[in-house]
């Protein structure tokens, strides 16, 4: 039973922690790249317009854009998938076990946010960016815990991973309810259209993914078109893909099938490929004064600090007052070291970041500054502290 329950978990977490340093290889490149003589290339490479499709039918975007409204539309979709399954078989589907990666992440987007809105409080410009420091990269934190070894007991990588998921899910929620445009109810009536389409399927149980994918991709065009942010159309289309819990198994599930299709995709393609449009900024003229801007500093801040702070104090807390469980096998040393390691928000921090200041382009190289600069602290001290409390 306990094998039984533990196999998605032990595959997903291998799949997610050698992403993770397929991810810090692209951003290293990204680096590299815009740092040298290609740096100009590299730029209008990404702003290029690309189009596909004809006649009417035809989307023209960036290169960028293509990155990040499109494929992160599919990050979205096995995102959603992930949370999906977790709610239904995983960890966070028993509620005692469920309540500390909660409680933590809660804390884990609070505290953050609150210390970027501080530092950035005179400036209503720069106040749009308070969500950026509250996400936590899955793949990054899980790959550096996988460095580790058996110096971290599984019930803490289980705690990370479901902590993560928690937060992706409260991104997703701020992206759709705080970062979208101005709401366009023609084409947020024909999402609905869309999706109770998709309802409809998963209530016939149909198995085959075409049909989804179909009213799946003509619901990207109408959220896109709608104002809100096109990736929340793979957060609706993942929510609709059937998954039947049964004793003998999710050979039948197409959730369960999508999820192991498209996941190595996903985490050796799209994110590297993401990390390497996104990551790239120019480190000529950086100076510590530049790192003291409010954005940079608020997120450093918020990743670093904060991170840290609102996972512990919130889990500790909740352990103290017996509202959940302490992870078997760990330490409070250890623990807080997991902790540190929220901090790595990259993936889901940039994204973040080219949402809230889509419109104000002058603080992305501020964003992409200070979540690095927040992810490796966090990476750094996070790995040294495990390192030092925990037992071989």
């Amino acid at each position: 039973m306990i094998q039984y329950i533990s196999k998605p978990f032990k595959w997903f977490f291998k799949l997610e922690a050698a992403s993770g340093l397929v991810l810090l290889f692209a951003a290293i490149a990204a680096l590299i790249v815009s740092n040298s003589f290609l740096g100009q290339f590299y730029n209008e490479i990404l702003e290029a317009y690309f189009s596909l499709g004809f006649a009417k039918f035809k989307i023209k975007l960036t290169v960028l854009h293509w990155i990040n409204d499109v494929l992160m539309a599919i990050f979205f979709f096995l995102v959603s998938l992930e949370i999906k399954r977790e709610f239904i078989q995983g960890e966070l589907s028993n509620p005692k076990q469920a309540l500390l990666p909660i409680v933590g992440a809660v804390g884990g987007m609070l505290v953050p946010a609150l210390i970027y809105i501080v530092i950035n409080f005179t400036n209503i410009e720069t106040l749009r960016g308070w969500a950026i420091p509250s996400a936590t990269d899955i793949a990054f934190s899980l790959g550096v815990l996988s460095l580790l070894g058996k110096r971290v007991p599984v019930s803490l990588k289980v705690f990370l991973t479901a902590l993560a998921i928690i937060d992706d899910l409260g991104a997703i929620v701020i992206i759709a309810f705080f970062y979208s445009g101005n709401v366009q109810f023609i084409y947020l009536l024909l999402m609905l259209v869309s999706v109770i389409g998709l309802v409809i399927l998963n209530r016939l149980n149909i198995r085959n993914f075409i049909p989804y994918l179909i009213i799946g991709i003509i619901l990207w065009e109408f959220t896109h078109q709608s104002g809100i942010h096109a990736t929340i159309a793979g957060v609706l289309l993942a929510l609709t893909i059937p998954h039947k819990d049964n004793k003998k198994g999710h050979k039948d599930s197409l959730l369960i099938k999508l999820e192991h299709a498209i996941s190595p995709y996903v985490l050796f393609g799209i994110m590297p490929i993401f990390a390497f449009a996104n990551a790239g900024v120019s480190l000529d003229g950086l100076t510590l004064k530049t790192l003291m801007d409010p954005v940079p500093l608020g997120i450093v801040c918020g990743l670093f600090i904060g991170k840290q702070l609102g996972v512990f104090i919130f889990s500790y807390l909740s352990i103290k007052l017996k509202i959940a469980e302490m992870p078997s096998n760990s330490n409070w040393g250890v623990f807080y070291g997991v902790g540190v390691l929220t901090g790595i928000g990259f993936t889901m921090s940039l994204f973040v970041g080219n949402l809230a200041f889509i419109e104000s382009t002058q603080y992305i190289s501020g964003v992409k500054i200070g979540v690095l600069l927040g992810s490796l602290l966090s990476t750094v001290f996070g790995y040294i502290l495990i390192l030092l409390c925990s037992k071989k």
